[in-house]
């Protein structure tokens, strides 16, 4: 408050004095040129710093008053403001292929880490093999071939790091007895036993099960997002969203039947999966 006084002091006593300057640069040019005109001569009304702080205070309260209705009015009437229409089904239904495609991915490998009897080079991906004190999947220091339906191949890129490489695989719980040449090791898978095969069955069906889940949870997202995404009835005037009803409708269909594409790739798999565990 006393800063405002103050300024508002000086700016009266600024513009008096320009006021006076005036009125004596005036009178000073007449007297010169002889002029009979009058000069200018202003009347000074006499102002008392009270009444000056309470006209600057006014004035002050009238702007922000003013400046409030613009800003009401410009809010009420959506003056000036650029909306554009947009369109989300195209960016959820993406984000669901994304995720189920996810987890189908992570059934593959899955289903890849399990033993059957067949030889698969994926079987010994999962294998972490401790070298020196830093933990590294078998696959990176090591190719994996198949020799035969019932014969593996791993050959180092580090001759080196050749025991390491066979005590990881023997303490796998796989089962496995590698035989090394001093080269590369041969790694022979033995038939599975009755015991073994109902074991990994139970693993695929838990599998499968899991991946189903994944499935049905990225569906239950979409969905979800769908209905926040239609603009409710009270809000469809000044809704910039160009998703409509009959778009979330058609977008929910689609969506189920991505959800029913994904579970039957997922059952296919995991009966393949079964089918070869149970006839090796």
């Amino acid at each position: 408050m006393a800063i405002s006084t103050r300024r508002a002091l000086a700016s009266y006593r600024n513009i008096y004095g320009a006021l006076r300057a005036t009125n004596f640069t005036a009178n000073r040019f007449s007297s010169l040129i002889g002029s009979t005109f009058s000069p200018i001569r202003y009347e000074t009304v006499p102002c008392s710093l009270e009444q000056t702080t309470n006209f600057l205070l006014e004035s002050r309260r009238s702007f922000a008053k003013g400046r409030k209705q613009i800003r009401d009015e410009v809010d009420g009437d959506d003056y000036g403001s650029v909306t554009t229409a947009v369109n989300v089904g195209p960016n959820i239904k993406a984000t669901a292929v994304s995720q189920m495609e996810a987890a189908i991915d992570a059934l593959s490998r899955e289903l890849t880490k399990l033993r059957t009897g067949r030889a698969s080079a994926g079987m010994l991906d999962h294998i972490i093999v401790d070298s020196g004190g830093v933990k590294t999947p078998l696959c990176r220091m090591a190719v994996i071939s198949v020799l035969d339906p019932k014969t593996l191949s791993v050959n180092p890129y580090d001759p080196d790091s050749l025991k390491e490489l066979e005590k990881a695989i023997i303490s796998s719980p796989l089962g496995l007895n590698p035989q090394s040449d001093n080269q590369r090791l041969i790694v022979p898978i033995p038939p599975l036993t009755k015991e073994h095969v109902q074991a990994v069955c139970k693993v695929v069906a838990k599998s499968s099960e899991d991946v189903k889940q994944s499935i049905r949870r990225a569906r239950q997202k979409a969905l979800d997002t769908i209905k926040k995404s239609v603009p409710k009835k009270k809000d469809k005037d000044k809704s910039a969203s160009a998703f409509s009803e009959d778009d979330a409708k058609r977008l929910e269909k689609e969506i189920d039947d991505l959800t029913k594409k994904f579970i039957k790739s997922a059952e296919d798999m995991c009966k393949s999966k079964d089918k070869e565990i149970t006839s090796s």
